[in-house]
Protein backbone atom coordinates (compact mmCIF):
# COMPACT_ATOMS: atom_id res chain seq x y z
CA UNK A 1 0.00 0.00 0.00
CA UNK A 2 1.26 3.70 -0.86
CA UNK A 3 0.43 6.71 1.12
CA UNK A 4 -0.29 10.04 -0.65
CA UNK A 5 -0.20 13.05 0.52
CA UNK A 6 -2.74 15.90 -0.85
CA UNK A 7 -3.41 19.41 -0.37
CA UNK A 8 -7.05 20.68 0.51
CA UNK A 9 -8.35 23.69 2.18
CA UNK A 10 -9.17 24.02 5.76
CA UNK A 11 -12.74 24.23 4.98
CA UNK A 12 -12.62 21.68 2.69
CA UNK A 13 -10.66 19.05 4.75
CA UNK A 14 -13.32 19.65 8.19
CA UNK A 15 -15.82 18.97 5.77
CA UNK A 16 -14.77 15.68 5.06
CA UNK A 17 -13.92 14.89 8.54
CA UNK A 18 -17.50 15.81 9.19
CA UNK A 19 -18.46 13.61 6.37
CA UNK A 20 -16.01 10.53 7.34
CA UNK A 21 -17.59 10.76 11.13
CA UNK A 22 -21.44 10.82 10.08
CA UNK A 23 -21.04 7.75 8.51
CA UNK A 24 -18.81 6.25 11.24
CA UNK A 25 -15.27 5.79 8.80
CA UNK A 26 -12.08 7.39 9.18
CA UNK A 27 -11.10 9.79 6.19
CA UNK A 28 -8.92 7.58 4.87
CA UNK A 29 -11.73 5.15 4.38
CA UNK A 30 -13.85 7.70 3.05
CA UNK A 31 -11.59 8.61 0.36
CA UNK A 32 -10.72 5.44 -0.37
CA UNK A 33 -14.59 4.33 -1.05
CA UNK A 34 -14.90 7.16 -2.81
CA UNK A 35 -11.70 6.38 -5.06
CA UNK A 36 -12.97 3.17 -5.99
CA UNK A 37 -16.55 4.80 -7.05
CA UNK A 38 -15.02 6.91 -8.95
CA UNK A 39 -12.86 4.18 -10.37
CA UNK A 40 -15.39 2.12 -11.24
CA UNK A 41 -17.20 5.10 -13.32
CA UNK A 42 -14.02 5.67 -14.85
CA UNK A 43 -13.86 1.49 -16.32
CA UNK A 44 -17.95 1.62 -17.14
CA UNK A 45 -17.39 4.99 -19.40
CA UNK A 46 -14.00 3.19 -20.94
CA UNK A 47 -16.17 0.02 -21.11
CA UNK A 48 -18.77 1.85 -23.09
CA UNK A 49 -16.50 3.93 -25.10
CA UNK A 50 -14.76 0.43 -26.32
CA UNK A 51 -18.43 -0.93 -27.23
CA UNK A 52 -19.51 1.66 -28.95
CA UNK A 53 -16.54 1.84 -31.13
CA UNK A 54 -16.85 -1.69 -32.21
CA UNK A 55 -20.28 -0.89 -33.21
CA UNK A 56 -19.98 2.46 -34.67
CA UNK A 57 -21.41 2.10 -38.41
CA UNK A 58 -23.23 -1.49 -37.87
CA UNK A 59 -26.71 0.36 -36.93
CA UNK A 60 -28.22 -1.80 -39.07
CA UNK A 61 -27.16 -5.45 -38.19
CA UNK A 62 -27.61 -4.82 -34.64
CA UNK A 63 -31.38 -3.40 -35.50
CA UNK A 64 -31.67 -6.60 -37.46
CA UNK A 65 -30.59 -9.33 -34.36
CA UNK A 66 -32.86 -7.02 -32.35
CA UNK A 67 -35.88 -8.03 -34.54
CA UNK A 68 -34.53 -11.46 -34.86
CA UNK A 69 -34.66 -11.53 -31.37
CA UNK A 70 -38.22 -10.57 -31.18
CA UNK A 71 -39.37 -12.80 -33.86
CA UNK A 72 -40.14 -10.47 -36.37
CA UNK A 73 -38.39 -9.26 -39.81
CA UNK A 74 -36.08 -6.36 -39.77
CA UNK A 75 -37.64 -3.55 -42.42
CA UNK A 76 -35.86 -0.34 -42.67
CA UNK A 77 -38.41 2.62 -43.62
CA UNK A 78 -37.48 5.32 -46.12
CA UNK A 79 -35.56 8.24 -44.31
CA UNK A 80 -34.48 6.21 -41.31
Amino acid sequence: MAALIIRLPDAKRDRLKLLARSRKVSVTKLIDEMTTAALADFDAQTRFEARAARGAGKTKRGLALLAKARGKTFVRRAGA
